[in-house]
């Protein structure tokens, strides 16, 4: 009799042994095949419909504001003159600019023989809400591209930029 129940012991422990394996990799299995779809739904949740904001630019009182509409960008750059030569702000609007998806993609008008692009991607920012400082991000390289005048050779300055949008206590103008 003794016999007996340890053999029926050993089935049951054998049997809840491989149960547990079993679940074990059915469990590991789930992981692998849901991670992707977590991480895709975490991503659109985080996607950008409309990049429309003030954002600060290369220099403390620089601002890049731009407008889009449906992929389409349109807006300017503001940029101070340092002291010496002028208190003037000059403003470099967007000529052609575009967004698809997060990538985005805009050059500006030329003046005094400069110009700048922008390639890279808006995602969002540590603010919650639209209104909060830092609720959107520009992401990627400026090219501060200069004209010679009588060679029309460029030089080009890039810069690896996070430009933030303004929050709405940032915004003078609003």
């Amino acid at each position: 009799m003794a016999k007996g129940k340890m053999e029926l012991a050993s089935r049951l422990c054998f049997c809840r042994s491989r149960f547990l394996k079993h679940s074990a990799c059915i469990a590991i299995l789930a992981a692998i095949l849901l991670a992707p779809t977590a991480l895709r739904s975490q991503e659109e949740s985080q996607a950008v419909d409309d990049m429309s904001a003030k954002y600060h630019f290369l220099s403390a009182d620089d601002t890049l504001e731009i407008l889009d509409e449906e992929g389409m960008l349109k807006g300017d750059i503001e940029v101070s003159q340092p002291d010496e030569e002028s208190d003037d702000v000059l403003t470099y609007d967007i000529v052609d600019g575009m967004r698809e998806k997060s990538h985005v993609k805009f050059h500006t008008n030329i003046i005094h023989g400069k110009l700048y692009r922008f390639s890279g991607t808006v995602e969002r920012g540590k603010g919650h809400e639209e209104k909060e400082p830092d609720y959107l991000r520009l992401i990627g390289d400026v090219d501060v591209v200069t004209v010679n005048p009588d060679t029309h050779k460029e030089s080009i300055q890039t810069f690896r930029v996070n430009l933030k949008s303004f929050g709405k206590s940032e915004r003078p103008d609003d």
